[in-house]
């Protein structure tokens, strides 16, 4: 009942902060935009309680566990976390307008569904800071996809001349850009730390159980590293920057999440 209590008020907080992040967008313009700070501070609150239940779900006396529903509550969990704390000193509060909702959604999708799958035996350290990495990589290039699809957005009413409504609200495109480019950045330093550590502690990456998440996942930092090349030696930009991170993000989502349902949901194994 406890669990339950709190993992509901934890999805409510985090609704309501990506509610109020809404109305405060709406507001651009007006000149009665409010703080950042309050809606934030909900936030935070919202992520400890998803703390307070997640942990013992996941690290058991066993080891870790991490079925697909879990797994998703605890990249809805360092989703938001990344996103509170780099609103700190950025201004990328915004997105939490979408990815807040969607971590209200795992809190509840892993309270409804509770799975069991050991995924590391305990005292296996090293596994379980490789699988912390890749998930860090993977809540810090979802932030970069859903800021790419806010550009895209940015950017048609721009090319279209409307430039009204939110789009007041939103730092202008080429921070916008920046702002992109710098989680991208560090989203493939951590994929690139997860796929190296994948490498060096597991006994067979490539594995029947491993080869589609270890395939997609080097695809995904393929496409991330390509862009990042691009941007540097071509100077890569808008919607062609905007598409490599969608595809980048897409080829991630499928190697941690499109691989575990397929497992665990749908082959049941």
């Amino acid at each position: 009942m406890y669990t339950i209590v709190v993992g509901g008020l934890a999805a409510i907080l985090y609704v309501v902060t990506g509610s109020l992040l809404g109305v405060r967008l709406s507001q651009a313009g007006s000149g009665k935009v409010w703080s950042k700070a309050g809606p934030l501070a909900i936030g935070w609150c919202a992520v400890l309680l998803h703390a307070a239940i997640l942990a013992p779900l996941v690290f058991r006396p066993e080891g870790m566990n991490l079925g697909f529903f879990n797994a998703l509550s605890v990249s809805g969990w360092l989703t938001a976390v990344v996103l509170l704390v780099s609103a700190i000193v950025r201004p990328v509060e915004n997105l939490g307008i979408i990815l807040l909702p969607f971590s209200a959604a795992t809190v509840i999708l892993a309270l409804l569904f509770p799975s069991e799958r050991i995924v590391v035996e305990a005292g296996q350290w090293p596994l379980e800071i490789h699988i912390l990495i890749a998930i860090l990589a993977y809540s810090i290039l979802a932030l970069a996809a859903v800021q790419a699809v806010l550009l895209a957005i940015q950017d048609r009413r721009l090319h279209d001349r409307h430039p009204g409504g939110f789009i007041r609200g939103i730092p202008p495109l080429i921070t916008m850009e920046t702002l992109l480019f710098q989680m991208i950045s560090i989203g493939f330093v951590l994929l690139s730390l997860a796929l190296a550590s994948g490498f060096l502690f597991l006994d067979d990456i490539f594995a029947q159980h491993l080869v589609h998440k270890t395939v997609l996942s080097i695809t995904a930092w393929v496409v991330f590293g390509i862009l990042l090349w691009g941007r540097w030696r071509f100077g890569w930009r808008g919607r062609t920057a905007i598409r490599w991170t969608l595809s980048g993000f897409v080829a991630l989502m499928l190697a941690y999440f499109g691989s575990k349902l397929l497992l665990e949901l749908v082959l049941q194994r």
